[in-house]
């Protein structure tokens, strides 16, 4: 162990780019700093799963909830986005390949 006014060891550092508390990042909204949110589409959506894939934050959810789509089309599982930590970074809307996600202006104020 290191003295009082001494430079802690190597062995004393933690580790760079570590998380001390896993699961902490749920404690931190960001949603608040999003310009743009994604829409989905869920009739055009084709559950190819590259949004939930490329999202950076985890905030598209991949629920098994049954779709229907106007065609009669029907899914087991939908998409949704979780608005409380969604950044709007629109990767979600550039890597879908059937254009299901438009980025849209954040409401005013929180409103729905």
């Amino acid at each position: 162990m290191s003295s009082e006014g001494s430079l802690p060891a190597y062995y004393e550092i933690p580790p760079g780019g570590a998380i001390p508390e896993p699961g902490s990042s749920l404690k931190y909204k960001t949603g608040s700093w999003r310009v743009l949110r994604p829409v989905i589409n869920q009739d055009k959506c084709v559950r190819c799963r590259l949004c939930w894939v490329y999202c950076p934050d985890a905030a598209i959810l991949e629920l098994d909830e049954e779709y229907v789509t106007s065609k009669g089309r029907r899914y087991k599982i939908t998409y949704k986005v979780n608005y409380d930590y969604c950044k709007g970074c629109g990767v979600c809307a550039r890597e879908c390949p059937v254009n299901a996600i438009e980025m849209v202006p954040e409401p005013i104020g929180g409103e729905e």
